[in-house]
């Protein structure tokens, strides 16, 4: 069947933009992955702004394009000259605004920037909205702020996942779910909340600027609405081949929460989901709106423009990375060989010899600022009580326990809200080994975590299931039922209960946890270069 359908061009390709690895996946019409393929890259610190070069996302697109071509040609003996249906995901939020001509007036700042701090309690109190950080519209008050003279010749401010499906279409739109982490949206009219875009013009009138902000703004698509079509340029500048032929629809383009929401089937009120990868983050789908403004709780929407509860985290596995690097690093030095893979599952597992607190041992994961504890600048660091048990269990332990302890911060808030919650899906790396992340997660949030068989897939899978969607739903099918219908039934998938011992635990090595914020906040003040 695969065959076939790569042969008559019906497959699906999804593609996203990760902090890490750019992946790209094809999909057959009962949803599973037919063929795959990536590309790695890393973020730039320049000039003290954490970016990807234009000329990286280019490249870095066509690498991740080109191993799925090859793999289908490996798997097939095919070539990959025409798809069904294309979507781009990528990081939302962050700053990339252009001129007239379509050229990048200032490198990328992504959403690991936390540079914006004026702009976002302005702009929070301006609008009684949380505006973090590292949104598009707090990215650009702050430019505003600051001066900057490219701010005038703003003629379009995208996202990362917006620029590329311009690029493919020539069309300047963005999914609702990516939009909602630009600028707030009102989820009745499925666009930008337009009190808010009057209120915004009316902050920099006195600026006399040529724009107004719905000028520059994307228009925004709900899932299942036609994107726009590959073009010629597109189609050549996404396979320089030209085997790819132009012309398939493309959904709208959609951040990585939202594709996490389709990937998780977490689209309906009372579901969430948990992604963890370079970032970790939550995303519970509200049936009420929260009682009041918190500036940890970001308040986007699924890619319908259901209201969601997130609380995103700037650094998860980065920390985790480095310390199985310098073990494996330790094992050559003794003459071992070893695959990363395997050095990740067996030190997971031995994580669940530790002690439910970590015995003393507190770990901070911050590459970033994380604002959600308030540090705009962060250190990785790990102390120890001087009486700790320290040992391998107990230190790995630590190490997912930081993976996720600003994620629980948060969400002890939407605990206190009483947000219901019927289930939580896990997905992403930190949950490929069987019962641990995922049992630590239960323990963090107090509720039952699953994992499905997709778990590993993530958001390159996510937005291919919404180009599915927008092409081969049935005439007023919504996006939930489709999911819940074609997708998921029958999925195996494993469901794990907090622990009561893990949780007690957990609770313990947050009380240390907080107690060393002051610490960490100084380790960023004074250890500089």
């Amino acid at each position: 069947m695969s065959i076939e359908e790569i042969r008559n061009g019906s497959a699906i390709l999804g593609i996203e933009f990760g902090s890490t690895r750019i992946k790209s996946v094809l999909i057959g019409r009962d949803h599973q992955v037919i063929a795959s393929g990536s590309h790695e890259w890393e973020n730039d610190y320049v000039d003290g702004i954490w970016t990807y070069s234009e000329e990286a996302i280019i490249a870095g697109l066509q690498a991740s394009y080109a191993d799925l071509k090859s793999d289908v040609l490996s798997r097939y003996q095919l070539p990959l000259a025409k798809i069904g249906g294309l979507g781009i995901s990528a990081m939302m939020h962050g700053y990339l605004p252009f001129d007239a001509g379509m050229k990048l007036l200032v490198p990328f700042r992504t959403w690991r920037n936390t540079m914006t701090g004026p702009a976002s309690e302005k702009l929070t109190g301006l609008f009684s909205f949380n505006m973090p950080q590292r949104w598009s519209l707090s990215h650009l008050y702050q430019a505003i702020l600051n001066d900057e003279p490219h701010v005038k010749d703003i003629a379009f401010l995208t996202t990362l996942a917006g620029w590329i499906h311009y690029l493919l279409t020539g069309r300047k739109v963005l999914g609702v779910g990516d939009a909602s982490g630009m600028m707030p949206i009102d989820s009745d009219t499925c666009t930008y909340n337009a009190a808010m875009v009057n209120a915004f013009d009316r902050l920099v009138a006195d600026r006399h600027y040529p724009w107004k902000l719905a000028d520059i703004l994307p228009s925004v698509l709900c899932a299942g609405q036609n994107a726009g079509t590959l073009t010629e340029e597109g189609a050549r500048l996404l396979d320089p081949s030209g085997e790819l032929l132009p012309g398939c629809p493309l959904c709208p383009p959609e951040g990585d929460a939202g594709t996490g929401m389709t990937a998780t089937n977490s689209v309906r009120a009372r579901t969430g989901n948990v992604s963890a990868g370079t970032s970790i983050f939550s995303m519970i789908v509200l049936e009420k709106p929260m009682s009041k403004v918190y500036p940890e709780i970001d308040i986007v929407t699924t890619p319908t423009g259901k209201q969601v509860g997130m609380v995103h985290c700037n650094s998860c596995t980065s920390d985790i990375n480095a310390w199985v690097s310098l073990f494996r690093e330790f094992a050559s030095l003794m003459g071992l060989q070893t695959e990363a893979g395997d050095v990740f599952t067996r030190l997971f597992r031995k994580s669940l010899e530790g002690d439910p607190d970590c015995g003393g041992l507190v770990n901070f994961n911050y590459l970033a600022g994380e604002p959600v504890t308030g540090l705009s600048e962060g250190r990785p660091m790990f102390v120890r009580l001087p009486d700790a048990a320290m040992n391998l269990a107990n230190f790995m332990r630590a190490q997912i326990y930081a993976s996720m302890e600003t994620l629980k911060y948060g969400m002890e808030i939407m605990n206190r809200e009483n947000v219901a919650i019927d289930c939580v899906y896990g997905h992403g790396g930190l949950f490929k080994t069987e019962g641990v992340g995922q049992n630590y997660l239960a323990a963090a949030i107090h509720a039952p975590v699953t994992v499905m068989e997709t778990a590993g897939e993530g958001g390159a899978w996510g937005i291919a299931l919404l180009a599915d969607y927008m092409v081969y739903r049935a005439e007023n099918e919504s996006l939930e039922d489709y999911l819940q219908n074609h997708v998921f039934t029958g999925m195996k998938q494993m469901t794990v209960s907090p622990d009561s011992e893990d949780e007690s635990g957990f609770n313990r090595y947050m009380e240390r946890f907080v107690s060393c914020i002051p610490a960490q906040k100084a380790a960023a003040e004074h250890f500089r270069n």
